[in-house]
């Protein structure tokens, strides 16, 4: 399972300088968990780290400029930290699989000349196989859409200082087997969607494919109750308005698996005994949910908020290949607070049990869901006296972990100001 170990984010909205978990230089520092929380006081910045997955995402499927745009973004000036004037950029520490050799991938987006976003860097790294500690060598480097890249398992290069264009531009002309020297037609691309289209480069596109495989949850009810247009479909895409083509394509490719999905799922959902699927002429597939003490089945555009946002996230668990990442924010809206409970180890059970395992990423609000957590999962987000997001975790407070060994619940200490400043509500929503 491919996991994050540790994200860096800079100078995006409120987010001037915030790390978590581990990178190359600081390997002392405990990794990012399968399964974290980020909480907070309205304002502190949950759903600005929320986004910034989204905006990295939404850079390699994109484009720089249109991921400035999407999601109400406003564009570049809205998203860059006010009063700065030093690029966006974000880190990523991460492994492809348990014993794999980690890798960190640098990116930087700027405005050019004529006021368009760009890539102003990138940078994949990686140590030698056997080294367990040093400076990684670069195994992409790449200024303005002009660079190098060392082709299948070639170690790279050691930076010792910070690679000008004048410093690629040597490179690039010193012939080698084992790297090829990158210039990309455009520069408001990511590097990476083009190189790791290549089969000599396995490395960049394994973690292409990575980011293409992140799942960021926006889901809404209202979508979901939308009757698509026929035709299977792998994934739930960020809103949820195509359940029913998601549950057309498990019928069709995994029918006895998903009929245990359904039974599984009905279980776990207070009130329900039977989810079924019925058939419609155009092919399309109406969701069908039987409740307790009801003869006639109640279709998915008369059930409740909660239970369908409950069965949405149930029904991608349940993925049989499911995303690598998953981020999503605020899952308890809309939930009875005793179904925290149940989702929270239904999550827990998907990042620890079975082959098929993915890393979530949860902000939430709901104390009575942080209870499900141990205090090396929950990061805490506060404003600073200068207007900008910090980020501390749980377990670095002592008083905290004492208390929660004694058996006092995260959440409950939340609500009683053990995790977090007193006062009221900071900034803007």
């Amino acid at each position: 399972m491919a996991k994050i170990e540790g994200f860096r984010i800079r100078n995006f909205k409120s987010l001037r300088d915030v790390a978590m978990g581990r990178f190359w230089n600081e390997r002392k520092t405990p990794a990012l968990t399968p399964m974290t929380a980020v909480i907070g006081k309205n304002g502190s910045g949950k759903s600005t780290i929320f986004d910034a997955f989204g905006f990295l995402a939404d850079c390699l499927k994109l484009g720089v400029e249109e991921a400035c745009d999407a999601n109400g973004r406003g564009g570049f000036r809205q998203i860059i930290s006010q009063g700065i004037d030093d690029p966006i950029a974000f880190e990523i520490y991460y492994k492809e699989e348990h014993n794999a050799r980690p890798m960190t991938y640098e990116v930087a987006f700027a405005l050019d000349d004529r006021e368009r976003p760009y890539v102003k860097s990138e940078r994949l790294r990686q140590r030698r196989a056997g080294q367990d500690k040093g400076q990684p060598f670069s195994f992409l480097i790449l200024e303005n859409g002009r660079g190098l890249a060392w082709k299948g398992d070639s170690e790279g290069i050691k930076e010792e200082k910070q690679f000008t264009l004048l410093d690629i531009d040597k490179l690039m002309q010193e012939e080698s087997d084992d790297k090829e020297p990158i210039e990309l037609t455009d520069n408001r691309r990511l590097g990476i969607a083009t190189i790791g289209a290549l089969k000599q480069h396995p490395r960049i596109s394994a973690f292409r494919q990575f980011i293409e495989g992140w799942y960021l949850s926006y889901f809404t009810p209202d979508a979901a109750r939308n009757i698509s247009i026929a035709g299977p479909q792998k994934r739930l895409n960020r809103h949820g308005d195509n359940i029913g083509n998601v549950v057309q394509y498990m019928e069709r490719d995994h029918p006895k698996q998903f009929k245990k999905i359904l039974e599984d799922i009905a279980g776990k959902i207070p009130g329900v005994e039977k989810i079924s699927t019925e058939s419609m002429p155009d092919r399309r597939l109406l969701l069908k949910f039987n409740d307790k003490g009801f003869v006639d089945a109640f279709s998915a555009q008369q059930m409740s908020d909660g239970t369908l946002k409950v069965f949405a996230y149930l029904l991608l668990l349940s993925d049989p290949t499911p995303p690598p990442f998953l981020c999503i924010e605020e899952p308890e809206n809309g939930l009875y607070h005793k179904l925290l409970e149940t989702l929270a180890q239904q999550f827990r059970a998907h990042v620890t049990e079975g082959k098929n395992k993915s890393q979530i990423f949860i902000t939430t609000h709901q104390p009575y869901f942080v209870d499900a957590f141990d205090p090396t999962e929950i990061w805490i987000l506060e404003k600073g006296s200068d207007g900008f997001s910090k980020i501390r975790r749980a377990s670095d407070d002592p008083l905290v972990q004492n208390l929660v060994g004694q058996g006092l619940p995260l959440g409950g200490l939340w609500y009683s100001d053990y995790l977090e400043g007193k006062g009221g509500m900071s900034g803007a929503f």
